[in-house]
């Protein structure tokens, strides 16, 4: 089976987009990733008349946080996930009914084929969708200060850390961090979170951003249903993915009227009937 292929992020800047090739990513691939910046969308969240009708049930939540960054930050956030899905459906944003799992993982109400993932640190946001299965995303800072014997401890294998030592020195922690990163968007992915042991399993480069899983002792892990890959962004900051596909069948149409559950649908047409 020939390995699933993560897209490349896409930066969007504003919420006016562009957003056309997260559709085509969508369609193509079956999976799309973007990013931007909270200060970039920040304008909007200040400015937007319909901020509490594209936060819904998430309005009470940024009303009652009392540090304006954080709440600033968290608005950012639900209208990166609602604009990016939206574009991704051919929906108006406020349309879209965002809810979260146990752990807060969050997901699309009446969606049950589109999976999501959102990562922030700093002032970068991204956000993964999936029509395929799980999607994890990650970000961290690429010039981050990382001890590399710690990072050997607690989250490499030795296949990892024998070829850590292989690289010359100032490419370790570089490359120690890339891997931090695949882990954090494979454990996303699944779901797991902290609760995944990292020195369970481990990464190979393949290509210049991809990625193959493998197990602690280096064997393959995968017949190619995964897809990893790790992408610098604005210059500052690497962007790991972790993809699946789950073998079953999805559209290549990913309108709201094909993607959106039945059910949900016809209950949506009921009401505004």
């Amino acid at each position: 089976m020939e390995q699933v292929r993560c897209a490349a992020p896409l930066r969007v800047p504003r919420p006016h987009g562009p957003w056309q090739g997260v559709k085509e990513n969508l369609t193509g691939l079956g999976n799309a990733v973007v990013h931007t910046t909270w200060s970039e969308w920040l304008p909007s969240v200040l400015t937007t008349p319909r901020l509490r009708e594209l936060l819904g049930p998430d309005w009470d939540r940024y009303r009652r946080t009392p540090d304006a960054t954080v709440r600033y930050r968290f608005a950012a956030a639900r209208l990166l996930i609602k604009y990016t899905a939206a574009a991704a459906l051919g929906i108006p944003p406020e349309y879209l009914d965002l809810a979260y799992r146990l752990g807060g993982r969050p997901y699309l109400r009446g969606f049950d084929q589109i999976e999501l993932s959102l990562s922030h640190t700093g002032d970068l946001m991204a956000v993964g969708l999936s029509r395929t299965g799980r999607i994890g995303v990650d970000v961290e800072p690429a010039g981050r200060n990382v001890r590399l014997e710690l990072l050997e401890a607690q989250i490499l294998t030795p296949a990892e850390v024998a070829e850590i030592a292989g690289l010359p020195e100032a490419e370790r922690v570089p490359y120690a961090l890339k891997l931090w990163t695949l882990k954090e968007a494979y454990s996303k992915a699944l779901g797991q979170g902290l609760r995944l042991g990292f020195k369970e399993f481990g990464f190979k480069e393949s290509g210049p951003t991809g990625a193959r899983l493998h197990a602690a002792d280096g064997s393959a892990a995968t017949r190619g249903e995964w897809g990893f890959a790790t992408h610098p962004v604005m210059g500052r900051y690497l962007l790991s993915t972790a993809c699946h596909d789950a073998g079953l069948y999805t559209a290549n149409d990913t309108s709201v009227g094909t993607m959106l559950d039945r059910g949900f649908l016809s209950a949506m047409n009921q009401s505004a009937s």
